[in-house]
């Protein structure tokens, strides 16, 4: 698996809206200045973080984005499954977008070893991305 810059630039993003939590709001441009996020990437990112309920947004002069839940309610996997899809390698052992495999001798038998070692594949790498919460996750990034 390979993280894409979408998620990369969402989760860093979410960094900088974890550290003000209940504090304030961030306008676009102060959280791709601090991050390094192309401004017009990260609108496309927050959008998508918007509609999947995660932040919210607000127009005006104290206008910005915040987060809508708590840190510690927010898990990398949903992140990143809200940005780049499923986490499995691949869609037959998808938990969230399963399709079967037309094309694979073992899609009509009843053990296929590709599915069961990508099975383990997929439950690993779920398993320690919704593990981590928001709130660790910008823990290790604390401003001084």
């Amino acid at each position: 698996m390979k993280l894409s810059k979408k998620s990369e630039y969402g989760l860093r993003a979410l960094i900088e809206l974890a550290l003000m939590h209940g504090k304030a709001t961030l306008q676009r441009q102060e959280i791709a200045a601090r991050q390094h996020i192309p401004i017009e990437f990260l609108e496309q990112i927050l959008l998508m973080l918007k509609r999947a309920g995660l932040v919210s947004s607000r127009r005006g002069m104290k206008g910005g984005y915040a987060l809508i839940k708590q840190p510690k309610d927010i898990t990398l996997g949903q992140v990143i499954r809200i940005l780049d899809g499923p986490l499995a390698p691949i869609s037959c052992v998808s938990k969230t977008a399963y399709q079967k495999c037309n094309e694979c001798p073992y899609a009509n038998k009843p053990r296929c070893p590709v599915q069961e070692a990508m099975g383990t594949v997929r439950d690993a790498i779920a398993g320690i991305l919704d593990h981590y919460s928001l709130a660790d996750f910008a823990a290790g990034h604390q401003r001084g």
